[in-house]
């Protein structure tokens, strides 16, 4: 409460009230509080009443029903003004101040410039699902897909995700990326059969198509591949990244996988973004292909964009748990065992085990 003494801090306080009745609710008590300032000052000395504005307390002895009114006003103004603060308005007006301020975001992105228009999560999801039943009718999307309509779905998908991609990415990027899906569906076929033909549990194609996890990845991972090659942004993280939340594999969009590749099992197989891995090869899950400890710059950051992550080369067979780091090579035919720490290259055919070295 504002002392009854205090004039000029009570003044003051009214001289705030475009801030403090920004509520339209509060219009009356401004209105009444205004009619008692110019109440009195119909009455008084017009001398009086711009020293009584000007703070002046020393004119409050002979005018104290003037001052105490005025106390009381703004005693009624704080209580209102309290009450309004702890509304359910009032909250969210100040948080939605506070989550939209500049510095509270920089904080997130460290300042960076960020990009102007984020794509749409919802468009990629069904990107995605558009994407998989071109390139395996009846599988997804769809699934009354037969000889004798097959043209006709694939056509409706395609048109749906021209307008859908073209959205996020322009017509000329997504009509180039178009053009590549008979090459991406012809690579994924071999990562069909390099899955089929490495699983005895696996009874037909068709089943690990609609069963298996490394196909949903894999296929993620060569769309968002393509898109990167094209110089599409952010867009062919976030697809490789929706495989992951799916399967359990995450694979950066920009290592590089030849064909029939393929992951048994799957889940928490990790494979870095400077990754290079060969043709005919294959992992169990739990393998991680990554970097070791960042060089860093001269401020002490990770120098980005350096080569860092194994490579794998033909033929190659790296089981459950294992851990390739650092720019290394594993040579053809190589075999890891189970859950081995590899750090230095390894010989063209040579098997790393537990507790054993064989050649």
């Amino acid at each position: 409460m504002i002392p009854p003494d205090s004039i000029e801090t009570a003044y003051a306080f009214l001289h705030q009230k475009e801030r403090v009745y920004a509520h339209s609710t509060l219009d009356w008590q401004r209105d009444d509080i205004e009619n008692i300032i110019a109440s009195y000052a119909d009455d008084m000395n017009a001398e009086l009443y711009q020293q009584l504005a000007a703070g002046r307390s020393d004119y409050l002895k002979d005018h104290k029903r003037f001052a105490s009114d005025i106390v009381d006003a703004v005693t009624q103004l704080e209580a209102l003004q309290a009450a309004h603060q702890t509304s359910p308005h009032a909250v969210l007006s100040q948080l939605t101040s506070e989550l939209a301020d500049p510095v509270s975001l920089h904080q997130l992105d460290g300042g960076q410039p960020s990009y102007t228009t984020l794509p749409s999560l919802t468009a990629l999801d069904e990107i995605i699902d558009l994407c998989r039943s071109v390139l395996f009718p009846g599988y997804y999307g769809k699934s009354g897909v037969t000889d004798d309509n097959r043209l006709f779905h694939i056509g409706v998908a395609l048109e749906r995700l021209y307008d859908l991609l073209s959205q996020q990415i322009g017509t000329d990027v997504t009509m180039a990326f178009l053009r590549q899906l008979p090459d991406i569906r012809r690579t994924l076929a071999t990562d069909v059969k390099a899955t089929y033909l490495g699983d005895p549990a696996a009874q037909t194609y068709s089943e690990v198509i609609a069963c298996y996890p490394v196909i949903k990845a894999i296929t993620n991972y060569r769309i968002a591949h393509a898109l990167l090659g094209l110089g599409v942004e952010l867009i062919p993280r976030i697809i490789t990244e929706m495989a992951h939340s799916e399967t359990g594999i995450d694979i950066h969009p920009a290592a590089t996988i030849g064909d029939y590749f393929t992951i048994d099992h799957g889940t928490g197989v990790v494979i870095g973004a400077t990754c290079i891995i060969g043709c005919h090869v294959k992992l169990y899950q739990g393998v991680t292909l990554g970097a070791k400890s960042f060089p860093l710059d001269s401020d002490g950051h990770p120098i980005k964009n350096i080569p860092r992550h194994p490579i794998l080369e033909d033929n190659v067979i790296v089981y459950a748990n294992s851990t390739i780091l650092g720019r290394i090579t594993i040579g053809h035919d190589a075999v890891i065992g189970g859950n081995i720490w590899v750090t230095e290259s390894v010989e063209p055919g040579t098997k790393i085990l537990q507790n054993k070295f064989c050649r």
